[in-house]
């Protein structure tokens, strides 16, 4: 499976587990944690997160100086097919 896809994956999966819709975010540093150490900050993380802005996956909000993001509802029955 290409790397991109399973960090991807990863991305969603956390966010869905956490419940981090619409209204609610999570900072963009704290859901990189959710991958190992050698991947953290990774081009490849970091085109992964860009993807998924794209297709439209991922809300991004700036606040407190730090990028949040959050997953989009308007989305939600896409995600079942990802």
């Amino acid at each position: 499976m290409d790397l991109k896809l399973a960090i991807m994956k990863r991305f969603l999966r956390k966010l869905i587990n956490l419940n981090i819709w619409d209204g609610r975010h999570r900072e963009l540093k704290n859901l990189q944690k959710s991958l190992p150490a050698h991947l953290r900050g990774s081009k490849e993380a970091k085109k992964a997160i860009k993807e998924l802005i794209n297709r439209g996956f991922l809300n991004i909000k700036q606040s407190t100086g730090e990028k949040n993001v959050s997953l989009n509802s308007h989305r939600q029955k896409r995600f079942l097919n990802f």
